[in-house]
Protein backbone atom coordinates (compact mmCIF):
# COMPACT_ATOMS: atom_id res chain seq x y z
CA UNK A 1 0.00 0.00 0.00
CA UNK A 2 2.03 2.92 -1.31
CA UNK A 3 -0.47 5.37 -2.85
CA UNK A 4 -2.64 7.27 -0.35
CA UNK A 5 -5.16 9.98 -1.21
CA UNK A 6 -6.74 12.24 1.39
CA UNK A 7 -10.15 13.78 0.73
CA UNK A 8 -10.46 17.19 2.36
CA UNK A 9 -7.91 19.93 2.89
CA UNK A 10 -8.96 21.02 6.35
CA UNK A 11 -6.53 20.78 9.26
CA UNK A 12 -6.83 17.01 9.79
CA UNK A 13 -6.90 16.14 6.09
CA UNK A 14 -3.82 18.24 5.43
CA UNK A 15 -2.04 16.71 8.42
CA UNK A 16 -2.84 13.19 7.20
CA UNK A 17 -1.43 13.97 3.75
CA UNK A 18 1.73 15.32 5.38
CA UNK A 19 2.01 12.22 7.57
CA UNK A 20 1.44 9.86 4.63
CA UNK A 21 4.18 11.59 2.63
CA UNK A 22 6.59 11.37 5.55
CA UNK A 23 5.86 7.65 5.81
CA UNK A 24 7.02 7.23 2.23
CA UNK A 25 3.65 7.06 0.50
CA UNK A 26 2.84 8.77 -2.78
CA UNK A 27 0.35 11.19 -1.21
CA UNK A 28 -2.44 13.14 -2.89
CA UNK A 29 -4.52 15.84 -1.17
CA UNK A 30 -7.92 16.46 -2.77
CA UNK A 31 -9.33 19.97 -2.39
CA UNK A 32 -12.88 20.98 -3.21
CA UNK A 33 -12.13 24.24 -5.03
CA UNK A 34 -9.79 24.26 -8.07
CA UNK A 35 -8.54 27.71 -7.05
CA UNK A 36 -7.34 26.23 -3.78
CA UNK A 37 -4.89 24.03 -5.68
CA UNK A 38 -2.92 27.08 -6.82
CA UNK A 39 -3.06 28.62 -3.34
CA UNK A 40 -1.65 25.54 -1.61
CA UNK A 41 0.93 24.91 -4.32
CA UNK A 42 2.28 28.46 -4.40
CA UNK A 43 2.26 28.97 -0.62
CA UNK A 44 3.67 25.54 0.19
CA UNK A 45 1.42 25.44 3.26
CA UNK A 46 -2.28 25.43 4.13
CA UNK A 47 -2.41 28.90 5.65
CA UNK A 48 -6.15 28.81 6.33
CA UNK A 49 -6.33 25.52 8.22
CA UNK A 50 -2.84 24.31 9.17
CA UNK A 51 -0.50 27.32 9.20
CA UNK A 52 3.19 26.83 9.83
CA UNK A 53 3.30 23.28 8.47
CA UNK A 54 5.23 22.90 5.22
CA UNK A 55 3.66 20.77 2.53
CA UNK A 56 6.13 18.33 1.02
CA UNK A 57 6.44 19.28 -2.68
CA UNK A 58 5.92 15.59 -3.44
CA UNK A 59 2.30 15.83 -2.19
CA UNK A 60 0.07 16.13 -5.24
CA UNK A 61 -2.67 18.74 -4.78
CA UNK A 62 -5.70 17.67 -6.80
CA UNK A 63 -9.22 19.00 -7.41
CA UNK A 64 -10.35 16.25 -9.77
CA UNK A 65 -12.09 13.62 -7.67
CA UNK A 66 -11.70 10.77 -10.14
CA UNK A 67 -7.97 11.42 -10.36
CA UNK A 68 -7.66 11.55 -6.57
CA UNK A 69 -9.38 8.17 -6.22
CA UNK A 70 -6.55 6.45 -8.12
CA UNK A 71 -4.90 5.16 -4.95
CA UNK A 72 -4.44 2.09 -2.79
CA UNK A 73 -6.26 3.82 0.09
CA UNK A 74 -8.53 6.86 0.15
CA UNK A 75 -8.80 8.63 3.51
CA UNK A 76 -11.99 10.64 3.99
CA UNK A 77 -11.32 13.70 6.18
CA UNK A 78 -14.20 16.03 5.33
CA UNK A 79 -17.18 16.76 7.65
CA UNK A 80 -19.27 13.74 8.56
CA UNK A 81 -22.50 15.26 7.23
CA UNK A 82 -20.98 15.40 3.70
CA UNK A 83 -19.96 11.75 3.69
CA UNK A 84 -22.99 10.28 1.92
CA UNK A 85 -22.67 12.82 -0.90
CA UNK A 86 -18.99 11.99 -1.23
CA UNK A 87 -19.72 8.27 -1.50
CA UNK A 88 -22.34 8.83 -4.16
CA UNK A 89 -20.03 11.07 -6.19
CA UNK A 90 -17.10 8.69 -5.77
CA UNK A 91 -18.96 5.44 -6.56
CA UNK A 92 -18.73 5.67 -10.39
CA UNK A 93 -14.96 6.28 -10.19
CA UNK A 94 -14.03 3.83 -7.41
CA UNK A 95 -11.38 1.31 -8.43
CA UNK A 96 -11.49 -2.33 -7.43
CA UNK A 97 -9.21 -3.02 -4.47
CA UNK A 98 -8.98 0.60 -3.27
CA UNK A 99 -9.68 0.82 0.47
CA UNK A 100 -11.74 3.54 2.14
CA UNK A 101 -10.46 4.91 5.45
CA UNK A 102 -12.96 7.05 7.36
CA UNK A 103 -11.19 9.72 9.41
CA UNK A 104 -14.27 11.90 10.02
CA UNK A 105 -16.10 11.69 13.34
CA UNK A 106 -19.87 11.99 13.37
CA UNK A 107 -23.28 10.39 12.96
CA UNK A 108 -25.54 11.32 10.06
CA UNK A 109 -28.42 13.62 10.90
CA UNK A 110 -31.83 12.39 9.83
CA UNK A 111 -30.88 8.73 9.57
CA UNK A 112 -28.73 8.11 12.65
CA UNK A 113 -26.37 6.11 10.43
CA UNK A 114 -22.73 5.58 11.34
CA UNK A 115 -20.38 6.48 8.51
CA UNK A 116 -19.32 2.86 8.01
CA UNK A 117 -23.00 1.99 7.59
CA UNK A 118 -23.32 4.66 4.90
CA UNK A 119 -20.25 3.24 3.17
CA UNK A 120 -21.84 -0.20 3.25
CA UNK A 121 -24.95 1.16 1.53
CA UNK A 122 -23.27 3.32 -1.10
CA UNK A 123 -19.95 1.53 -1.71
CA UNK A 124 -20.92 -2.07 -0.85
CA UNK A 125 -17.87 -3.83 -2.27
CA UNK A 126 -15.26 -1.43 -0.88
CA UNK A 127 -13.07 -2.52 2.09
CA UNK A 128 -13.52 -0.01 4.92
CA UNK A 129 -11.48 0.96 7.97
CA UNK A 130 -11.90 3.68 10.62
CA UNK A 131 -9.04 5.96 11.71
CA UNK A 132 -9.69 7.67 15.03
CA UNK A 133 -8.06 8.57 18.32
CA UNK A 134 -6.54 11.45 20.29
CA UNK A 135 -4.99 13.50 17.51
CA UNK A 136 -4.91 17.27 17.25
CA UNK A 137 -3.90 17.94 13.66
CA UNK A 138 -1.25 20.56 14.39
CA UNK A 139 0.57 18.40 16.95
CA UNK A 140 0.57 15.35 14.66
CA UNK A 141 1.77 17.40 11.68
CA UNK A 142 4.57 18.94 13.75
CA UNK A 143 5.89 15.45 14.41
CA UNK A 144 4.89 15.31 18.07
CA UNK A 145 4.10 11.84 19.47
CA UNK A 146 0.62 10.79 18.35
CA UNK A 147 -1.12 7.41 18.65
CA UNK A 148 -4.33 6.53 16.82
CA UNK A 149 -6.50 3.48 16.24
CA UNK A 150 -7.14 1.97 12.83
CA UNK A 151 -10.11 -0.37 13.05
CA UNK A 152 -11.59 -2.76 10.54
CA UNK A 153 -13.06 -6.21 10.19
CA UNK A 154 -10.40 -7.24 7.64
CA UNK A 155 -7.23 -7.88 9.63
CA UNK A 156 -4.96 -7.80 6.59
CA UNK A 157 -6.28 -4.37 5.57
CA UNK A 158 -5.69 -2.97 9.06
CA UNK A 159 -2.14 -4.34 9.11
CA UNK A 160 -1.35 -2.84 5.70
CA UNK A 161 -2.73 0.56 6.68
CA UNK A 162 -0.73 0.57 9.91
CA UNK A 163 2.46 -0.27 8.02
CA UNK A 164 1.77 2.37 5.37
CA UNK A 165 1.09 5.27 7.75
CA UNK A 166 3.42 4.58 10.69
CA UNK A 167 6.44 6.86 10.73
CA UNK A 168 8.53 8.53 13.42
CA UNK A 169 6.28 9.68 16.24
CA UNK A 170 3.03 8.77 14.47
CA UNK A 171 1.97 5.37 15.79
CA UNK A 172 -1.19 3.56 14.63
CA UNK A 173 -2.60 0.70 16.70
CA UNK A 174 -4.82 -1.93 15.09
CA UNK A 175 -8.34 -2.73 16.27
CA UNK A 176 -11.12 -5.02 15.07
CA UNK A 177 -14.12 -3.10 16.45
CA UNK A 178 -14.91 -0.39 13.89
CA UNK A 179 -18.35 0.22 15.38
CA UNK A 180 -16.99 0.92 18.86
CA UNK A 181 -14.22 3.10 17.48
CA UNK A 182 -16.63 5.11 15.35
CA UNK A 183 -19.25 5.62 18.07
CA UNK A 184 -16.55 6.77 20.49
CA UNK A 185 -15.12 9.29 18.04
CA UNK A 186 -18.53 10.74 17.20
CA UNK A 187 -19.99 11.08 20.69
CA UNK A 188 -16.86 12.51 22.32
CA UNK A 189 -17.40 15.71 20.31
CA UNK A 190 -20.81 16.17 21.94
CA UNK A 191 -19.32 15.55 25.39
CA UNK A 192 -16.53 18.03 24.62
CA UNK A 193 -19.14 20.74 24.08
CA UNK A 194 -20.56 19.87 27.51
CA UNK A 195 -17.12 20.17 29.11
CA UNK A 196 -16.56 23.50 27.39
CA UNK A 197 -19.85 24.79 28.76
CA UNK A 198 -18.76 23.75 32.26
CA UNK A 199 -15.52 25.70 31.87
CA UNK A 200 -17.20 28.75 30.38
CA UNK A 201 -19.80 28.76 33.15
CA UNK A 202 -17.12 28.52 35.82
CA UNK A 203 -18.49 25.28 37.27
CA UNK A 204 -15.06 23.92 38.15
CA UNK A 205 -12.76 21.01 37.42
CA UNK A 206 -14.73 18.57 39.57
CA UNK A 207 -17.71 19.06 37.29
CA UNK A 208 -15.62 18.49 34.19
CA UNK A 209 -14.15 15.28 35.61
CA UNK A 210 -17.65 14.05 36.43
CA UNK A 211 -18.86 14.88 32.92
CA UNK A 212 -15.98 13.01 31.29
CA UNK A 213 -16.61 9.95 33.46
CA UNK A 214 -20.37 9.87 33.15
CA UNK A 215 -20.05 10.79 29.49
CA UNK A 216 -17.87 7.73 28.98
CA UNK A 217 -20.69 5.65 30.47
CA UNK A 218 -23.09 7.12 27.89
CA UNK A 219 -20.71 6.42 25.00
CA UNK A 220 -20.26 2.85 26.23
CA UNK A 221 -24.00 2.21 26.41
CA UNK A 222 -24.50 3.45 22.85
CA UNK A 223 -21.51 1.55 21.49
CA UNK A 224 -22.66 -1.71 23.09
CA UNK A 225 -26.18 -1.22 21.75
CA UNK A 226 -24.73 -0.79 18.24
CA UNK A 227 -22.61 -3.93 18.53
CA UNK A 228 -19.33 -2.46 19.77
CA UNK A 229 -17.24 -3.79 22.64
CA UNK A 230 -16.59 -2.26 26.04
CA UNK A 231 -12.80 -2.73 25.86
CA UNK A 232 -12.70 -0.46 22.80
CA UNK A 233 -13.95 2.39 24.96
CA UNK A 234 -10.95 1.91 27.26
CA UNK A 235 -8.54 2.44 24.38
CA UNK A 236 -7.22 5.26 22.22
CA UNK A 237 -10.47 5.87 20.35
CA UNK A 238 -12.46 5.88 23.58
CA UNK A 239 -11.00 7.28 26.77
CA UNK A 240 -7.90 8.54 24.94
CA UNK A 241 -9.79 10.77 22.53
CA UNK A 242 -12.31 11.77 25.19
CA UNK A 243 -9.63 13.00 27.60
CA UNK A 244 -7.73 14.93 24.92
CA UNK A 245 -10.78 16.65 23.48
CA UNK A 246 -12.50 17.43 26.78
CA UNK A 247 -9.46 18.89 28.54
CA UNK A 248 -8.14 21.36 25.98
CA UNK A 249 -9.49 24.57 24.51
CA UNK A 250 -7.52 23.66 21.36
CA UNK A 251 -10.51 21.40 20.65
CA UNK A 252 -13.04 23.07 18.34
CA UNK A 253 -15.90 21.50 20.28
CA UNK A 254 -14.63 22.36 23.75
CA UNK A 255 -13.87 25.94 22.74
CA UNK A 256 -17.35 26.25 21.20
CA UNK A 257 -18.90 25.01 24.43
CA UNK A 258 -16.72 27.43 26.40
CA UNK A 259 -18.08 30.39 24.41
CA UNK A 260 -21.62 29.10 24.84
CA UNK A 261 -21.03 28.85 28.58
CA UNK A 262 -19.91 32.48 28.61
CA UNK A 263 -23.17 33.52 27.01
CA UNK A 264 -22.15 33.97 23.38
CA UNK A 265 -24.90 33.11 20.83
CA UNK A 266 -24.30 29.93 18.83
CA UNK A 267 -24.86 31.67 15.49
CA UNK A 268 -22.20 34.23 16.34
CA UNK A 269 -19.72 31.53 17.36
CA UNK A 270 -20.26 29.56 14.16
CA UNK A 271 -20.03 32.66 11.97
CA UNK A 272 -16.61 33.52 13.40
CA UNK A 273 -15.08 30.12 12.50
CA UNK A 274 -13.77 28.55 9.32
CA UNK A 275 -13.52 25.05 10.77
CA UNK A 276 -16.49 22.87 11.71
CA UNK A 277 -17.22 21.66 15.24
CA UNK A 278 -18.70 18.25 14.45
CA UNK A 279 -20.42 18.00 17.83
CA UNK A 280 -23.02 20.61 16.86
CA UNK A 281 -24.66 18.45 14.20
CA UNK A 282 -23.75 15.16 15.87
CA UNK A 283 -25.60 16.06 19.09
CA UNK A 284 -28.96 15.95 17.35
CA UNK A 285 -28.08 12.72 15.55
CA UNK A 286 -26.82 11.02 18.72
CA UNK A 287 -29.93 11.89 20.69
CA UNK A 288 -32.23 10.67 17.92
CA UNK A 289 -30.26 7.43 17.51
CA UNK A 290 -30.19 6.80 21.28
CA UNK A 291 -33.95 7.31 21.53
CA UNK A 292 -34.58 4.99 18.59
CA UNK A 293 -32.63 2.11 20.13
CA UNK A 294 -33.56 2.74 23.76
CA UNK A 295 -30.27 4.06 25.16
CA UNK A 296 -30.30 6.65 27.95
CA UNK A 297 -27.91 9.57 27.27
CA UNK A 298 -28.88 12.51 29.53
CA UNK A 299 -25.68 14.52 28.98
CA UNK A 300 -25.91 14.32 25.21
CA UNK A 301 -29.60 15.23 25.38
CA UNK A 302 -28.81 18.26 27.54
CA UNK A 303 -26.18 19.43 25.05
CA UNK A 304 -28.66 19.07 22.19
CA UNK A 305 -31.24 21.19 24.02
CA UNK A 306 -28.62 23.83 24.86
CA UNK A 307 -27.53 24.05 21.24
CA UNK A 308 -31.17 24.70 20.33
CA UNK A 309 -31.61 27.27 23.10
CA UNK A 310 -28.47 28.34 25.02
CA UNK A 311 -30.60 30.23 27.54
CA UNK A 312 -31.46 26.90 29.20
CA UNK A 313 -27.86 26.13 30.27
CA UNK A 314 -28.47 26.71 33.99
CA UNK A 315 -31.75 24.76 33.89
CA UNK A 316 -30.01 21.82 32.19
CA UNK A 317 -27.23 21.81 34.79
CA UNK A 318 -29.79 21.78 37.59
CA UNK A 319 -31.68 19.01 35.81
CA UNK A 320 -28.60 16.80 35.58
CA UNK A 321 -27.81 17.36 39.25
CA UNK A 322 -31.40 16.55 40.25
CA UNK A 323 -31.49 13.17 38.51
CA UNK A 324 -32.34 10.22 40.79
CA UNK A 325 -29.43 8.77 42.72
CA UNK A 326 -28.14 5.48 41.33
CA UNK A 327 -25.34 2.94 41.60
CA UNK A 328 -22.35 3.80 39.42
CA UNK A 329 -21.88 0.23 38.20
Amino acid sequence: MTRVSVIGAGAWGTALAVLAARAGCAATLWVRRPAHVAELTSAGTNTAYLPGIALDPAIRIESDLAAALAADAVIYAQPAQHFRAFCRNAAPHWRSGTALVIAAKGIECGTGALLNEIAGETLPSVPVAILSGPSFAADAARGLPTAVAIAGTESDLVDRLMAALAHGAFRPYGADDPVGVEVAGAVKNVLAIACGIVLGRGLGENARAALITRGLAEVTRLALAKGGRVETLMGLAGIGDLVLTCTSLKSRNTSLGFELGQGKPLAEILASRRSIAEGVSTAQAVVALAAAIGVEMPIAAAVDRILTDPSVIDDEVRGLLARPLKREI
